[in-house]
This record gives structure tokens, C-alpha cells and sequence, in this order.
């Protein structure tokens, strides 16, 4: 008798339980979707491709590196800067390891590539990453210093960053063959009143100059209605500036009295602290930054950015008391890159 009614009993519950399960399956869809959207490959946001909805996908990389105060560093790569034994890429992001200061500011560093390969290699990395949508447009080799597909590459450039301004982002940008060997926010100017702080390649000792030869390879610009819209106006000369590269249209805007015109408060960056191969900086105890500037290849630029940070190295192991005799390696490998391309001069 008490075996029997056990049986009933265990029957029963084994009943309720198959009645709960085909209950969970049927008639609660809202807790199984997860399951299903991932067979059909709807991954969060976070992991999709940038292509698939670019301005969304941008919004979030943005978020993602910028400081507390909506600032953030930007540098752009293509494949040619990610590949070989010693990339371009390496030598930058072993600045920010050898540097003063500079390790943490990597958290903030948002990689803007223009192909898969690049892409890759950052996502690799585990870097803050954004595929930039180059409309068909080939950007993923070499492109030699002042070509047809170099000068679409800097246009490109700049209505990206016009476009992150316009998302009320300021920014340092950056050149990868830019060695970060201190921390350029504790040399910049904190004054929101300036505008727009930018590197030179030859400074005249006047940071108010306007005479000052600019470079766009480095430079700080803080996001307002005066910079967008001196992106805008720069943007816009692109098809009346046949082979011109940005910088140069940039140069002449600045000649023709555009920055005063929108009322931009422009600072003038000395190469003492922000340096390059056209104008070393003096003085290892105050050198900020240095940018492989006056060199046309990036073979070039790898080898002598390479012998850059052994120079720091030895500096830093050398320094007692802040005082060191060690300099700068001459930059051989970049003035030959001027000499000969096809049998004729590079200039």
C-alpha cells in the first residue's frame, strides 16, 4: 500500500517538473531570446565591425578613450604601419612605455585604422579601436609622402576629425612616427581660451607667431564653434587645392589671415619641447615629443625613430642629478630617403 502511493507520488512530481520545463520553454520567449539572437550572430554593440553603423560605432569608441573632461589622443594607422618586424606601431606605443608619465595616457588613445589588417592588429593589442569607412578608397599600403593617395589619405583624415569635434570631443592628435618621451598635457596650456595648440617644424621663438611653419602631425584642438568651423573652411578647399596635401592648405589659410578671421587663439609649439628631424630639440630634460618630420619614408622614419628612443634610453640611464652630455643620433636614414626615387631627386 505505501509502496504503491510512493509510486503515485513520484509520478506526480516527475509530472510537475516536465510541466515546468514546458512551461519555460513555451511561454517565457523574453528569458530564451539571448540564446537565439546569438545563433543569429547579434552580438552587442561592442563587437561589432565599425562598418556596420559607423557614427553609432564612433560615438562608442569615443566614450570609450576619452577622459573624464571629453578629451582624448588620436592616431590614425593603416597596414603599413602595422606590419613588419618592427612596425611603425610598435616604436610609437614603446614611447609611451618608455616615457615620463606617458603609460597610463595610452588608456586614452583611440586607433583610428583604415583597413581590416590594421583593425586587427589593434583589436590584437587590446587598444581602444575604430575601422574608419574609406568609401572603396585603398588606403592600406604605403603611401609615399606627398602621392595622389597620401594627399586622399590627410583629406580623409581631416573630415574625420571634423567630425569627432562636431561630437564635442577635443583631442590631441597625433602621427604615429611621433615619440611620446613625456607627457605633452603637462606642457600644453591648460587655458580653454586657446583654441588650437600646434606643432612646428621650425620654431621662430614666437609661440603667438603666426609666422611659424606649421605641422599638422601633432597638435591639440579643443571642440567649439570657432575649430569646427575652421575645420569646415578647410575641409571645403580640398577640390580647389589640387596636389596639395592639408597641411599645406592649412599654411595658406593661416597666410590669408582665416585663423583671425574666426577669431581662433592659436598656440605655436616650441621644438624644444615639441621636436623633429627638421629642428632637434636642445635639451633631453625638457624634450616632450619628437616627430619624425623632413623624412619621406617610413622605412626611414622606423630606423632613425628606432635609434630615437635608444638615444632616450641612454639618456635616462646616464642622467645624475638631471644633467646628461648624451645627444640625438644624426637622422641618416631619413636624409637619404630625399636623395633618389627613380633615378631623379626626391624634391
Amino acid at each position: 500500500m505505501d509502496y504503491a502511493k510512493n509510486r503515485v507520488g513520484n509520478v506526480a512530481i516527475i509530472f510537475l517538473l516536465f510541466a515546468g520545463v514546458f512551461y519555460f520553454f513555451i511561454w517565457t520567449p523574453a528569458i530564451s531570446q539571448p540564446f537565439f539572437s546569438f545563433q543569429k550572430n547579434q552580438c552587442p554593440s561592442s563587437n561589432k565591425s565599425a562598418i556596420g553603423n559607423p557614427r553609432d560605432e564612433l560615438e562608442t569608441a569615443l566614450e570609450r578613450a576619452s577622459m573624464a573632461n571629453k578629451t582624448l589622443i588620436i592616431a590614425m594607422v593603416n597596414k603599413a604601419y602595422v606590419e613588419g618586424e618592427k612596425a611603425m606601431l610598435d616604436l610609437f606605443l614603446d614611447s609611451f612605455w618608455l616615457g615620463e608619465d606617458t603609460r597610463s595616457l595610452v588608456n586614452h588613445l583611440l586607433l583610428v585604422t583604415v583597413d581590416h589588417i590594421a583593425f586587427d592588429r589593434c583589436n590584437f593589442l587590446r587598444l581602444h579601436c575604430y575601422r574608419l569607412v574609406t568609401d572603396g578608397v585603398d588606403f592600406g599600403g604605403e603611401k609615399l609622402y606627398m602621392s595622389d593617395e597620401f594627399i586622399k589619405m590627410m583629406w580623409r583624415r581631416t573630415l574625420f576629425l571634423s567630425d569627432v569635434l562636431k561630437r564635442g570631443y577635443s583631442f590631441i592628435f597625433t602621427d604615429t612616427d611621433v615619440m611620446w618621451l613625456r607627457n605633452p598635457f603637462a606642457r600644453l596650456s591648460q587655458n580653454e581660451s586657446e583654441d588650437l595648440q600646434i606643432s612646428t617644424d621650425i620654431f621662430n621663438g614666437d609661440p603667438w607667431s603666426e609666422a611659424n611653419l606649421i605641422n599638422t602631425g601633432f597638435y591639440m584642438v579643443r571642440s567649439n564653434n570657432k575649430t569646427i568651423a575652421l575645420f569646415d573652411t578647410w575641409y571645403s578647399m580640398k577640390d580647389n587645392s589640387t596636389g596639395m596635401k592639408e597641411q599645406d592648405v592649412l599654411i595658406n589659410m593661416k597666410s590669408n589671415g582665416v585663423f583671425k578671421q574666426l577669431g581662433l587663439r592659436v598656440r605655436f609649439l616650441d621644438t624644444l619641447y615639441f621636436s623633429g628631424f627638421c629642428q632637434d630639440s636642445r635639451n633631453f630634460t625638457a624634450v616632450t615629443t619628437v616627430h619624425a618630420n623632413c623624412c619621406r619614408s617610413i622605412s626611414a622614419k622606423v630606423a632613425d625613430l628606432g635609434a630615437v628612443l635608444c638615444d632616450w634610453k641612454r639618456f635616462k640611464g646616464s642622467t645624475i642629478n638631471g644633467t646628461s652630455t648624451i645627444g640625438w643620433s644624426r637622422h641618416m636614414a631619413c636624409a637619404h630617403s630625399w636623395i633618389v626615387v627613380n633615378g631623379s631627386s626626391a624634391r
